[in-house]
């Protein structure tokens, strides 16, 4: 079982990231940028996240939504999407991250959709 890992997709506010390494700087939470995915497309986005087992965090209730639910019902997967909308606070935002990443494994994540804050 391992530990949670998110990575945030060019639309969440950059201020969730930063506050969520700040209360819990062990975590991993990396950026689109970070992984050099920027201008990438949503699908390829689910697809390198599902690959190296991150959990996409974004803002994108929409259009991610379909997408993640799409590759679940065409059995390719997602290691977890959780959606943020974007009138949410900050830091209910990274207490939940937070509290995902300390009391859960990845593998519990596998294939979820879920808005936050839980």
């Amino acid at each position: 079982m391992t530990t949670p890992r998110f990575l945030a997709d060019e639309d969440l506010r950059l201020e969730i990231v930063l506050a969520t390494k700040r209360l819990e700087p062990s975590l991993i939470f990396t950026t689109v940028a970070e992984e050099g995915l920027s201008g990438r497309s949503d699908a390829e986005i689910l697809a390198s996240a599902q690959r190296q087992g991150l959990i996409v965090v974004s803002h994108d209730v929409n259009t991610l939504k379909a997408l993640a639910e799409e590759r679940i019902r065409a059995g390719s997967g997602v290691s977890g999407v959780l959606l943020v909308p974007q009138t949410r606070l900050t830091r209910p935002i990274a207490e939940s991250l937070i509290v995902i990443w300390g009391a859960s494994y990845a593998e519990e994540w596998q294939d979820a959709v879920v808005y936050l804050p839980l």
